[in-house]
């Protein structure tokens, strides 16, 4: 029976990371949960064929999530996540705020938050970010416009659309001006979207997000507006997840600093992982994204190169739903004249981790 509970529990850890919630308060319609993790990681990097380097990765990191029951109608909720790294000298490691966000839900007819929270594009690249340690990375990235998570965004989310469709689900997203003067974080204007439809343990998800660029961005001559579009599809049921996204940006992604932003960028990414009942979770991943037109602006021709190319292999054994350790091994794909246009890493990887979570 052990077996069977941990095979069931295990894809939705995986999948939601507040979902292992301790319940701290439950009470006259108000509700409040402490979520958390601490990671002990250390990871190896190839450097070149003879050598390699090796380096402590550790970090905790906790969120907290709250509802207040206003009317039976009407229910308001926030949430907040905090990281804090381990790998440095006491005193300097680094602190992130990843979520804090408000809002109201309103029965059938959906909610509305505000805050910082996950861009709405990313919800198709949720689909394959389930890589044991890397992965998710083609085209989503923290701060870039709505990829990621990200700042100052207002959110709409209607699940089951408005109760009469069960399993079709869309989102709206603003989201304001944000770090001019920063030129990977900053973004303008903008808006995302998401629809989705689920069915027996299949789902379908396509989204669309376009943005102003900053004055500091469009200085580059690539244009004045970001976009990215993606669609994808998974199955999670019978112990199996299998997963692939297919997308592409304009002006968005991130191709090197000689290069600055890619003009256009082509990915792949998908996953099959299967749970077995006494806790081993193996997991096969592939990542791809191809920069097209680098470099190309004022009439200039660009040329095209792989951002990143790589097979992740790797494996989680849970002794229980609060306890793992997992292993990884990123076969980098990459060759030398990728490298060279973007600057980008072409190194195999070791990870090596033990997780508590709660």
């Amino acid at each position: 029976m052990k077996r069977k509970v941990l095979a069931v529990l295990v894809p939705v850890l995986l999948s939601a990371g507040a979902a292992n919630a301790a319940e701290i308060y439950n009470k006259d319609g108000n509700k409040f949960d402490l979520y958390g993790k601490m990671v002990g990681k250390r990871i190896w990097s190839e450097a070149d064929s003879s050598n390699s380097s090796n380096a402590d990765d550790s970090y905790a990191r906790f969120g907290i999530k709250g509802e207040t029951e206003i009317t039976d109608q009407l229910t308001g909720f926030g949430q907040f996540e905090y990281n804090l790294e381990a790998s440095k000298p006491e005193g300097a490691q680094d602190e992130s705020t990843r979520l804090s966000f408000a809002g109201l839900k309103f029965g059938d007819f959906g909610s509305f938050d505000y805050g910082r929270n996950y861009g709405v594009a990313y919800d198709a690249a949720a689909y394959t970010d389930m890589l044991v340690e890397w992965g998710g990375d083609a085209w989503s990235a923290t701060d870039n416009f709505m990829t990621g998570r990200t700042t100052g965004v207002a959110t709409y989310r209607n699940n089951d659309f408005f109760g009469a469709v069960e399993g079709l689900n869309f989102a709206l997203q603003y989201q304001g001006n944000n770090h001019d003067k920063n030129l990977r974080k900053g973004n303008g204007d903008g808006y995302s979207t998401s629809l989705s439809y689920e069915i027996d343990g299949f789902s379908f998800v396509g989204v669309y997000g376009k943005s102003d660029r900053t004055d500091t961005q469009a200085a580059d001559g690539y244009g004045d507006n970001a976009e990215v579009w993606s669609l994808a599809a998974k199955y999670d049921a019978n112990n199996l997840y299998a997963a692939v996204m297919y997308g592409e940006t304009r002006n968005m992604s991130w191709a090197g600093s000689d290069i600055g932003f890619a003009n256009k960028t082509q990915n792949v990414e998908a996953v099959v992982q299967y749970q077995f009942d006494f806790g081993l979770r193996p997991s096969l991943g592939y990542v791809y994204s191809k920069g097209k037109d680098l470099g190309a602006k004022e009439g200039e021709k660009g040329t095209d190169a792989d951002r990143l190319n790589y097979v992740e292999l790797g494996t989680w054994y849970y002794f229980n739903k609060n306890m793992n350790v997992y292993a990884a091994y990123k076969f980098n794909l990459l060759d030398d004249r990728d490298t060279a246009i973007t600057g980008a890493d072409n190194g195999d990887q070791i990870a090596l981790g033990i997780v508590y979570q709660f």
